[in-house]
């Protein structure tokens, strides 16, 4: 996120401000990065566009899976794509979902080091690993 964006706190209280459409478009976001292959997808694409062979090179997982991954990421319009002969190159399209998952991914890093910066009641993760749902 950047600077313009407002804290969760000053979203709209009024329902009718679209209060509910900004959760629910939220938890559809959230949802589309929920998969561990996606977010590895979005961190190795932030250093450049690449093809589905050099992606599966960084990434632990079958050609199909990975290409469904990858056509769905596209469809939300999270990745660009062009073709080259035989090959399907894609790329970051939304930078600022790139940002969103940085952030996150690096203050998880930084709670599982275990090194006790962060205090308790400012941590994404509990004690252990995630939270209890």
């Amino acid at each position: 996120m950047d600077d313009r964006s407002p804290p969760l706190g000053a979203l709209p209280r009024d329902p009718d401000a679209n209060a509910d459409a900004v959760f629910e478009s939220v938890a559809e976001l959230f949802g589309l990065l929920s998969t561990p292959v996606r977010l590895k997808i979005i961190g190795a694409l932030c250093h450049g566009e690449k093809n589905v062979s050099q992606l599966l090179t960084e990434i632990d997982t079958t050609q199909p899976n990975i290409s469904q991954h990858l056509a769905t990421l596209y469809r939300a319009g999270v990745l660009g794509r062009r073709r080259d002969g035989t090959q399907m190159y894609y790329r970051l399209q939304s930078e600022r979902v790139a940002t969103l998952c940085r952030a996150v991914c690096t203050q998880v890093a930084i709670e599982l080091e275990g090194d006790g910066e962060v205090p308790a009641h400012e941590r994404l993760l509990v004690a252990g690993g995630a939270r209890p749902r």
